[in-house]
């Protein structure tokens, strides 16, 4: 594991932390409250914060893993808005849809949850493929 990979690692780990937060911590939450009976209470939550961080970390790990090991000569723009489509439908889109499933979730919240991550996770795209494209190709 290089040096470019740890980095990307942090990179987007800052960045999936951060946005989470925003998604789920600001847009999402009035959204939640109204379904506190669902969540633990935010001072029973906190207890658990150091798991959330860990999910994080490893998130992040796997998202750069896998970009890695499939970045191909190609525009970096365009390969990290490909990936984070990827992800969106192997994670996102479907994770959701099952708690929608299995939790009394209004159907607007899980658009919402949808919409929200699936833009943050199209951002994470584009930084893992800004942090592994290639350098030495000048422009123009």
């Amino acid at each position: 594991m290089s040096k470019r990979f740890f980095l990307a690692w942090l990179v987007v780990f800052i960045a999936w932390f951060i946005g989470s937060f925003i998604v789920h911590g600001v847009l999402l939450h009035a959204d939640y409250a109204q379904l506190s009976n669902l969540f633990r209470k935010e001072a029973e939550a906190q207890n658990f914060f150091p798991l959330m961080i860990l999910a994080h970390i490893i998130m992040s790990g796997a998202f750069v893993w896998i970009y890695a090991r499939g970045v191909e000569p190609k525009p970096w723009l365009g390969q990290g808005i490909r990936y984070g489509v990827a992800i969106i439908l192997l994670t996102t889109v479907p994770l959701y849809l099952i708690y929608y499933v299995v939790q009394p979730m209004p159907g607007a919240t899980v658009a919402k949850q949808i919409v929200f991550d699936g833009i943050l996770v199209l951002i994470l795209g584009a930084i893992a493929a800004f942090m592994y494209r290639d350098t030495t190709v000048k422009p123009g």
